[in-house]
């Protein structure tokens, strides 16, 4: 039998109100009272029902965070810490993902307003400003990932890839290596794009020649398959920089198929640093993105639009760096020289 607020109060001899207020956690009643009040709940087994008194509110306990995919592996830290921010203010977390489906993505928004969130972490690059204004309209508080949009209800964290990739081009540069490769994600991609004009540009900046650029799925079969690419080119790379860390891991597995050493003869380096780039062989030199600040910092952003009268949206900057470990080492001499019999045709360094 499920029992009501009133069945605990008729019980413990009290009003509703009470029942309510000692549930709530309220000064205003006596100690013996409380004890009275929270005996007879426990006896009863009984459990308030705290969506609904968050909806008499307006509004429900949870703030939504929208993430491209579970599985994928830059997600898990984001979402601890933005879930660990909302408990320490007593909200809960609805998560939702899009799978990179735009379908999807609009029946994950309808459940979130549905749902009456307090407010929306939008986490995947895959969001547009249609799904801005389909929450907006709501009154409901969003924040984006590199959407480049803010304004009432609407901010925007923008990932500064410039600082991680310059660093990483420097540190390249510092081991002599001249000819350099990069395997990125599809222009369909926003995020992907910006992490290739970041490239790009941090080799203009140092007056270096492009890289020679594969593109991939962003996957690590992606990543093993692209390697085949520029190991079939006649001028072979001797650094290789990746659109994240699967892809780097499986450019490190496609070298090693193809008898090439890590970081002996091709560096590698990847982005996003997520927790099991540390444990690899070699372990990976990766551009950092602090996935925890993110997490805390959408938070941040949306409880203080949530609380603000204007909702006034806002921009917010993350920076990223290099994190150097052992899958980049100096450039191999220019009296080393390899032939590629796997490939269709052979190359040397």
């Amino acid at each position: 039998m499920a029992y009501r607020i009133r069945d605990v109060a008729e019980r413990a001899g009290v009003s509703k109100t009470t029942v309510s207020r000692v549930l709530n956690q309220s000064p205003l009643v006596d100690p013996k009272t409380r004890r009275k009040v929270l005996e007879t709940a426990r006896k009863l087994n009984y459990y308030r029902n705290a969506n609904a008194q968050w909806l008499a509110q307006g509004r429900s306990g949870f703030f939504g965070l929208i993430i491209s995919d579970i599985e994928n592996p830059v997600f898990p830290e984001m979402i601890k810490s933005f879930e660990n921010a909302a408990a320490q203010k007593g909200y809960d977390l609805l998560l939702c993902t899009t799978n990179y489906d735009r379908e999807r993505t609009q029946v994950v928004v309808r459940k979130m307003i549905e749902n009456r969130v307090r407010g929306v972490a939008v986490m995947t690059s895959g969001a547009s400003e249609a799904v801005a204004g389909a929450l907006a309209e709501r009154q409901v508080p969003v924040v984006f990932l590199d959407l480049g949009l803010t304004r009432k209800y609407v901010s925007d964290i923008r990932i500064d890839y410039s600082i991680g990739i310059i660093e990483a081009v420097d540190h390249l540069l510092e081991l002599g290596h001249k000819r350099f490769g990069f395997v990125a994600g599809s222009n369909a991609r926003r995020s992907a794009r910006k992490y290739r004009q970041a490239v790009v540009e941090a080799f203009s900046l140092r007056g270096v020649s492009s890289p020679k650029i594969v593109e991939c799925d962003q996957t690590f079969e992606g990543g093993a398959a692209a390697v085949q690419v520029l190991l079939a080119q006649r001028q072979i790379p001797t650094a290789i920089l990746c659109i994240n860390d699967l892809t780097a891991v499986g450019v490190m597995s496609g070298l090693r198929d193809a008898g090439v050493r890590v970081p002996e003869e091709v560096s590698v380096v990847g982005c996003e640093d997520i927790y099991f780039s540390r444990f690899v062989n070699p372990p990976l030199t990766s551009v950092r993105l602090d996935r925890k600040l993110l997490g805390n910092k959408a938070f941040e952003v949306l409880e203080s639009m949530f609380q603000s009268r204007q909702r006034t949206g806002t921009e917010s900057v993350l920076e990223t760096r290099l994190i150097v470990r052992k899958s980049t080492s100096h450039c191999p001499t220019a009296a080393f020289t390899r032939q590629f019999h796997q490939q269709p045709q052979s190359a040397t360094w």
